[in-house]
């Protein structure tokens, strides 16, 4: 479900208050919010209130393509054991999405996502993957050879920066 989140701050006798929007389609996103993780994270001496909205998630996603901005300067992106990213996974009709920059995946590892299209990732001026652990050897490899038939493969944006661990670099 799509979570929208008003938080109200006080620290040092000032009121802050910010609003942003979240939107996120995850069962613990609609549970918890980013808020709550916040606020048993932040420090005692600021307090967060967070109330949630539900929305239905084409009305979120649609809603979130809308606020992308024409291109970003920097998307930052894992890599999965099978070459799946921004929860572009092989064998989704999402990978296909080309007309829209925010679409809704189908069920994997028990969960219905919302995604980045290739449009949108394509068009960041850099990526930046950050790529961790053994299992990712061979995504990896494939990866940086460029394989199309991995959805990481498939993501093109003007300039890409990896950071590797020596485990999932082979070493």
């Amino acid at each position: 479900m799509g979570v929208a989140e008003t938080t109200s701050c006080a620290r040092e006798g000032r009121t802050v208050r910010t609003t942003w929007q979240r939107f996120g389609t995850d069962d613990l996103d609609a549970q918890h919010g980013a808020g709550a993780t916040a606020a048993n994270e932040w420090p005692d001496a600021l307090v967060i209130t967070a109330t949630s909205v539900r929305v239905p998630r084409e009305a979120a996603a649609a809603d979130y393509a809308r606020s992308l901005p024409e291109s970003f300067d920097l998307i930052h992106l894992g890599l999965g054991p099978d070459g799946h990213t921004a929860s572009l996974v092989p064998g989704d009709p999402v990978l296909e999405v080309m007309d829209c920059g925010v679409a809704l995946t189908g069920i994997y590892q028990g969960r219905k996502r919302m995604t980045l299209t290739y449009p949108t990732l394509n068009a960041a001026k850099q990526v930046l993957w950050l790529v961790t652990g053994e299992d990712k050897v061979d995504a990896l490899r494939r990866l940086r050879a460029g394989d199309l038939s991995i959805p990481a493969g498939r993501v093109a944006a003007a300039s890409a920066l990896i950071i590797a661990d020596a485990a999932a670099a082979g070493r």
